[in-house]
């Protein structure tokens, strides 16, 4: 198939969308290549981003070389926005990862990379600002083979390439230590296979300001990345959203099988019936489908990208048809997950309700935000990555929105767990009708275990179908514990207990259910956990020593050093509520010359006076007569409202 969907990566400044405006231009899809400080940029559409210079979400654009069309993401490159280059992952048959000739491997491309890497992501590497003073392409060139992979071969030198493929097959590798002569188309093509397959990684120079390597790219994404695989079944997955005035919410889709069309019929899920257990279905009709180009295409086809308006509030990363024939998944949080919350404030109360909808909006668009309206504390309060995220969500909730809002100080996102093993018990037979009787027994789990449940309650006293709904309770039952927070490595098993014949109402168990979890854990106790993160910091060596004594200022530890070239690499353990604002430390000491990635390594026990616990959310379970008037539907909220 004549067609590439790929994705441009990079560190931030790299230079991957000045490298985007060049290929455009080259294809004939603008006349000339915009600019990143004027604002002129093509994959830069938001007006906060043409303003500040950064991109701050994917764009999607198309254009034709050499009789093929490329569908071309550009991704963000700062780290708040990963959830963005997360969910360009699923659109994906191919990528071009860019490194600045004069920084270096950064922290964060060897995060991209090993995303790649992962997701089995064929890749071109293309090392960019060769223009710069001080910049190296053979030092950056021997860095990419060392820190991200041997398989990084200068595709210019027919030599690299000749050993590269012998490497890779044995009998062509026996010829070449025999002396045999090579043949060179043969080692080109080969060359290509192993591309393609994401074995081997081509790898060029240039500058994309100067225009300078460009063609190069353009032609190695035709020749050195893969085509579509396509299916006959339908098979294809959301993986962004937008908003448009007249057609309502739009899907990115890309389509891996099968073909939409205009007017299609497509089921999806609507939730889950609390009685049965079973997942709900609606039927939405697609009302119009767009190309990347933006024009009317009437249907989108096997291997295509689209926008598809009509099919309501569809999850991002939900798939539309056969889900097992999905090439990769992406889970949420592959790169970088939020870690800190905070409370947006409207400046005038009364927009209060149109701030929740503009949150809930913007969440449809990055689910990681997670925005949550706590009706009891009259609070909107979302996850986010960092401190540009945040001006840049203030930005668009004025300009997009219309307003006008101030952010909470950070907090940090614990969790908790049970402090020692113990029982929790509730008997809810009071105010009739209603019936759910309950023992569990609550233990501690190992860290990074979450949650399990078993039971041993024999069916004759609690029928199946009600313990399948105490399973079904239990994250509604962990979303808060006793300090406030989700609670976690827990092994949580269901003893016994009774339900009644005429009073169990379809409901009981699920409203019963936290109330018995939360006793066991008010019994119990409770733990607070922090979130701890594996840090990759890139120094001059004269910033070393400052950087060691503030991460054991930091209650940190440094796990690692190594001297690379010019840098050190120094790997640490970090926890989040000392290390929030060292990025900018990090760049003042150092003069911008360090940089640093970050990665959540897991959760470990914190002193509750070096940590923080957090107000309920809605009505706490152990408050009986309250819970159960808001089970009842008597309080407005309810128990679902967390």
């Amino acid at each position: 198939m004549q067609l590439r969907n790929i994705g441009i990566f990079a560190h931030v400044d790299a230079g991957k969308t000045t490298l985007s405006e060049h290929l455009l231009m080259h294809a004939g899809a603008i006349r000339q290549a915009g600019s990143v400080d004027s604002g002129t940029t093509r994959t830069d559409n938001l007006p906060v981003e043409r303003r500040r210079g950064i991109s701050v979400k994917a764009s999607c654009v198309s254009l034709a070389w050499q009789g093929t069309v490329i569908n071309l993401i550009d991704t963000p490159g700062h780290v708040d926005f990963s959830a963005e280059v997360e969910r360009s992952l699923w659109a994906l048959d191919g990528a071009v990862l860019v490194v600045c000739a004069k920084e270096g491997v950064q922290p964060q491309t060897e995060v991209l990379f090993e995303a790649l890497h992962r997701q089995k992501v064929p890749t071109v590497i293309f090392i960019n600002k060769t223009d710069l003073e001080g910049a190296d392409a053979a030092r950056t060139l021997r860095q990419l083979r060392r820190r991200l992979s041997p398989a990084v071969v200068p595709a210019e030198d027919v030599s690299a390439m000749t050993e590269a493929v012998c490497e890779q097959d044995d009998e062509l590798l026996e010829r070449y230590f025999s002396g045999e002569e090579m043949d060179e188309a043969i080692i080109r093509q080969r060359f290509t296979d192993l591309a393609r397959t994401g074995v081997l990684y081509p790898a060029f120079t240039g500058s994309a300001l100067r225009d300078e390597g460009v063609l190069a790219v353009l032609d190695a994404i035709v020749k050195y990345l893969p085509p579509p695989e396509t299916m006959e079944e339908l098979c294809g997955v959301a993986f962004a959203a937008q908003q448009d005035r007249v057609l309502g919410r739009g899907v990115w889709m890309r389509l891996y099988g099968g073909q939409l069309e205009n007017r299609a019929a497509v089921t999806l899920p609507a939730g889950v019936d609390p009685i049965t257990g079973e997942t709900r279905w609606v039927q939405r009709k697609v009302t119009q489908i767009k190309s990347v180009s933006g024009s009317d295409a009437g249907a989108l086809r096997a291997g295509e990208i689209g926008i598809v308006y009509g099919l309501g509030d569809i999850r991002i990363g939900h798939v539309l048809g056969n889900e097992k024939l999905l090439p990769r998944r992406v889970e949420p949080g592959l790169l970088r997950t939020p870690l800190i919350t905070v409370q947006v404030i409207p400046d005038k109360p009364e927009e209060m309700q149109a701030l929740r909808l503009a949150c809930e909006t913007l969440a449809g668009e990055d689910p990681l935000l997670q925005a949550h309206y706590a009706r009891n504390l009259n609070e909107m309060q979302l996850h986010v990555m960092g401190a540009i995220q945040l001006e840049i969500l203030q930005e668009l909730l004025d300009t997009r929105f219309g307003l006008k809002v101030t952010f909470s100080q950070p907090t940090v996102i614990y969790r908790e767990t049970v402090a020692q093993t113990t029982n929790g018990f509730v008997a809810y037979t009071w105010p009739k009708p209603c019936w759910a009787i309950m023992d569990f027994t609550i233990e501690p789990a190992p860290r990074g275990s979450g949650v399990t449940f078993a039971s041993v309650a024999p069916v004759k006293d609690i029928a199946l179908h009600y313990q399948h709904q105490v399973e079904q309770a239990l994250p509604l039952a962990l979303a808060q514990g006793r300090l406030g927070w989700p609670v976690t490595d827990v092994k949580i098993t269901l003893n016994g207990g009774s339900h009644h014949q005429f009073h169990t109402h379809p409901l009981d168990f699920i409203v019963a259910t936290p109330m018995g979890i939360q006793d066991g854990l008010r019994r119990g106790g409770s733990v607070l956990l922090e979130p701890i993160l594996d840090v990759k910091f890139l120094l001059p060596p004269e910033c070393v020593g400052r950087v060691m004594s503030d991460v054991a200022t930091m209650r940190g530890e440094v796990t690692e050093t190594v001297t690379d070239d010019d840098r050190v690499i120094l790997t640490a353990t970090l926890p989040v509520q000392t290390s929030m604002d060292y990025a900018s430390t990090l760049a003042s000491l150092s003069s911008g010359r360090g940089g640093m990635s970050i990665r959540l390594k897991g959760y470990r026990e914190c002193p509750l006076e070096l940590g923080a616990t957090t107000p309920r959310r809605g009505v706490d379970p152990l408050d009986t007569s309250k819970y159960i008037l808001a089970a009842r539907s008597a309080l407005e909220g309810g128990i679902f409202d967390y």
